[in-house]
């Protein structure tokens, strides 16, 4: 090849390049834009679930309508401009598959196969989660492993479904499926004694248990036969928007660790601590490159508060529900909930 052939081939792939990588920043920004151009946010949630996602007389509320409005302060600056859209377990990921939606937060799981098989990423994990059991009281049961014959009601086409034919084989058991596609289906053939045991995600059983006819009726067994994280869910092929579902979830947790929360973050920006100064927006324009602002992370807080405000109050110890953190709680409080540092 003569020396200008070479130098035209390499003038022309560099060309190329350069389109491509447009091309893909493009790409990388489609769902911010359109969001702000929007002016809402569109969040799809459970139809239902007692502390992560309801709508009431005064609205939705609920720990994973709480990151929706945490994302909204993180993008729109403000709490209240978000759409929620109630989705059931089986349309959930096509509707956001579709672009309908912006981001899912409702009870998914996060798996590997949901990843490469439906193109889809779960940026971060809220709550770490497992399958449990709940029983009737009278039956005075102690264990999973005494419920060998036992009916159990289960929503059709789940990991819960596939968790519990696991469990069965690996204790040698025999448990009898009484499948639902609807989990209010499966709630109420429980509660009319159609069945014996109820399982689905520890933090659903607690949610289920105050719908029952008598909640002091029922018990939650102590086995854990998974592992559910649980988390907001985006399409692949958004890395800035998926970057920003990201942080938006590990600032919360981050805002716990470092004592900022919203009663506490006028006192916040007085501290001389870098860390501090970093998260609120005080040094640094780690917010802008993220195409957000400056103090993005301190507007969540301000607005929504951080990650021991949002689950206390929906499904903590300030909730009907009374869930304990578990797992939950911070690294260094004996759990696992771990954020990288805003640097």
């Amino acid at each position: 090849m003569k020396p200008c052939a070479r130098l035209t081939l390499q003038f022309r792939t560099l060309a190329l390049a350069g389109c491509l990588a447009f091309s893909v920043g493009q790409a990388a920004a489609q769902t911010l834009k359109a969001v702000k151009e929007r002016g809402t946010l569109v969040c799809g949630v459970s139809e239902g679930i007692a502390g992560f996602s309801i709508e009431t007389a005064a609205g939705w509320t609920g720990f994973d309508v709480d990151f929706c409005r945490a994302l909204a302060v993180a993008v729109l600056g403000d709490p209240g401009k978000v759409r929620f859209v109630p989705l059931n377990t089986e349309d959930r990921f096509a509707v956001l598959q579709s672009g309908k939606i912006d981001v899912l937060s409702r009870n998914a799981t996060w798996t590997m196969s949901r990843e490469v098989e439906l193109k889809l990423v779960f940026p971060a994990a809220t709550y770490f989660d497992g399958q449990g059991f709940l029983v009737h009281r009278v039956r005075n049961t102690t264990s999973a492993l005494e419920l060998d014959g036992a009916k159990v009601c289960v929503q059709a086409n789940t990991t819960t479904d596939a968790n519990l034919d696991d469990f069965s084989r690996a204790n040698d058991i025999f448990l009898e499926h009484i499948r639902f596609s609807d989990v209010s289906e499966a709630l109420m053939a429980y509660d009319a004694g159609r069945c014996d045991v109820l399982t689905s995600d520890v933090s659903q059983l607690y949610a289920y248990r105050l719908a029952l006819k008598v909640p002091d009726e029922h018990v939650i067994l102590p086995e854990i036969i998974s592992k559910e994280p649980l988390g907001p869910v985006v399409r692949q092929g958004d890395e800035q928007w998926s970057d920003i579902v990201k942080w938006t979830v590990f600032a919360l947790v981050d805002a716990e660790e470092l004592g900022i929360s919203s009663k506490s973050i006028d006192r916040a920006m007085q501290s001389e601590k870098s860390d501090v100064k970093r998260f609120l927006g005080l040094e640094g324009n780690i917010g802008e490159h993220a195409g957000l602002t400056r103090d993005w992370a301190a507007r969540i807080i301000r607005n929504v508060g951080n990650y021991a405000e949002i689950f206390g109050r929906n499904v903590g110890d300030g909730s009907k529900l009374g869930i304990p953190r578990g797992l939950n709680e911070l690294w260094n409080n004996g759990g696992i909930l771990y954020a990288p540092p805003i640097r």
